[in-house]
């Protein structure tokens, strides 16, 4: 397994429809008031842009890897990543966030309020993803 998250941009693609999986996943599970907000937010993006998630996973991804690299080089040996992830969640919500949150600043309009409209709970769903996040990092770097 490589000891750097880099490589994983050499497969940009696959690891960016990999983690927009997890998103589809993840939205898809929600459910009560808030999770009907999720779903409403969510597509509003993506009939604002199909494909929305996608590419901007793809563009954030440099960013997402720098923001979880001190966690995988912290991770302890036999422990999956997901699961180091979900050990470490404020740590690893937070640097997920922070990546989000600067790109949401030069998002247009329509997608910016819907994303502002979900900060509020957005630690919450993060940390809800965390360990498949970790786990399909974890799968792209075994193959790197």
């Amino acid at each position: 397994m490589t000891s750097s998250l880099s490589p994983l941009l050499d497969d940009r693609e696959s690891v960016s429809a990999d983690l927009a999986g997890v998103i589809e996943a993840q939205v898809k599970a929600q459910s009560g008031l808030s999770g009907t907000a999720v779903k409403g937010a969510y597509a509003a993006a993506r009939k604002f842009k199909p494909g929305i998630v996608e590419a901007a996973t793809s563009a954030m991804l440099p960013d997402f890897l720098n923001a979880l690299a001190p966690l995988w080089d912290s991770r302890p040996s036999g422990t999956s990543f997901g699961a180091h992830l979900a050990a470490n969640s404020d740590e690893a919500s937070e640097a997920l966030l922070a990546v989000t949150d600067r790109q949401a600043q030069s998002a247009p309009a329509a997608l910016a309020k819907a994303y502002q409209s979900l900060r509020g709970k957005a630690k919450e769903y993060v940390t809800q993803a965390l360990v498949p996040v970790g786990d399909v990092i974890e799968s792209h770097a075994a193959a790197a």
